[in-house]
């Protein structure tokens, strides 16, 4: 509870060949012996994840990848997983060893990168064990900011944390979740049911990052349960700036409060916080569309153990055929899975992405763009089919 969420911290991904000195490079940037290190290539097989601070950035995340040259069936496996990092990559740090010379594997990763918009630093690894004159040349060609490391000693770390700090992107995520939303002293309630999927006396991350953020704006902050709204609006002298609740309790919630006060949910504020909510207001003509039969993709970025009332196993489907009037296809996608061909399906519905960085959000929806594949979240589904999508997203949409 007292850590910031991997979500969303800052996420810089360490990638290279075999050998190349990555393992020992994240071992020497936190200072402990968290990755094994080996002269055995291909030690490194799952992607291996720290948090950690660096300053002036603050909360970051570094990731230890398997060598982008590994071979053989199992050594593929290893590198499709490495590529996958790719999609939740704020910063990338290339590292060659000094007595090696980049090849097209290293190429690779930079032009991957750059399509991506993704910065890349170069790091020269093993300074005790040749000159990487080779390396520094190459850096050079593909105008990649380097500097030279010894892991061992730690010698160079301090200059490369320097270049993170330099080439960090700024807008890895916004500011504020809705402090840009509200004046200073105004009232928000914050109306959180009591959910069967969250652990016992606590709320749920989005819940709590919402009333974080509003207490970070100087925002006065009421939290109630559905049933105890009424009574908290009726208390106040004057009317909230803002309501802000679950998804799911739309229907209950909009009778209650009076259509000129503003009201929102806390998976429509993460619509734009952690993606575009252009994209996922884009995605619901499709739903107008779907023919029973048609298949659906329910992505849930967390892994929760789904409850008989579990809002994308049970509720989004029963809504969703009502409204069709027949069967859909519905397959489900958990934490950092989401399918490599999206042509099949006429409608994705995406969760809030507390639990996944922006970086991540903002590549399934690029995904979803050149696929043609039509995409929404839960909170903007929700808001359509209870036929109040206009009241609910005005709050919150910037753009007009």
């Amino acid at each position: 509870m007292l850590d910031t969420p991997r979500s969303v911290r800052l996420h810089i991904a360490i990638f290279g060949r075999r050998n190349a000195g990555k393992s020992s490079l994240i071992n020497a940037i936190t200072n402990q012996d968290l990755a094994v290190v080996s002269p055995v290539p291909g030690t490194t097989t799952d992607p291996v994840f720290k948090s950690m601070e660096i300053a002036p950035i603050g909360p970051v995340t570094l990731i230890d990848t398997a060598g982008i040259d590994d071979e053989g069936v199992l050594g593929e496996l290893r590198v499709k997983k490495s590529m996958k990092v790719l999609a939740k990559t704020d910063l990338l740090l290339l590292t060659v060893a000094s007595d090696s010379v980049p090849d097209e594997f290293d190429s690779k990763i930079v032009n991957e990168a750059r399509n991506r918009c993704i910065p890349v630093i170069g790091i020269i690894s093993k300074q005790d064990i040749g000159t990487g004159t080779e390396a520094e040349t190459w850096f050079n060609s593909m105008d990649v900011p380097f500097c030279r490391v010894n892991s061992l000693t730690r010698e160079g770390i301090d200059i490369l944390k320097k270049l993170i700090v330099e080439y960090s992107p700024e807008d890895y995520l916004p500011e504020t979740i809705m402090g840009d939303l509200l004046k200073k002293d105004e009232t928000v309630i914050l109306v959180c049911p009591v959910d069967a999927g969250a652990p016992k006396s606590r709320l749920i991350l989005p819940q709590v990052q919402v009333m974080r953020d509003a207490l970070d704006a100087g925002v006065c902050v009421i939290v109630v349960r559905e049933h105890e709204l009424a009574t908290a609006l009726q208390n106040l002298k004057t009317p909230p700036a803002m309501v802000v609740t679950d998804s799911q309790a739309f229907a209950f919630v909009s009778k209650i409060v009076p259509p000129e006060v503003p009201l929102t949910s806390f998976s429509i504020l993460y619509a734009r916080y952690k993606g575009n909510l252009r994209d996922f207001l884009n995605g619901v003509k499709a739903i107008d569309t779907l023919q029973p039969g048609d298949k659906v993709l329910i992505a849930e970025a967390c892994t929760h153990y789904p409850s008989h009332e579990d809002i994308g196993r049970v509720k989004i489907p029963k809504w969703l055929e009502g409204k069709v009037g027949g069967k859909l296809e519905f397959s489900w996608v958990v934490g950092g899975d989401f399918p490599e061909d999206l042509t099949d399906y006429k409608l994705i519905v995406h969760c809030g992405a507390c639990m996944i960085n922006r970086a991540e959000v903002l590549d399934r929806l690029s995904r979803c763009r050149e696929a043609g594949t039509p995409i929404v979240n839960y909170g903007i589904i929700i808001g359509y089919i209870n036929g109040i999508l206009n009241r609910v997203v005005k709050p919150v949409d910037k753009s007009k």
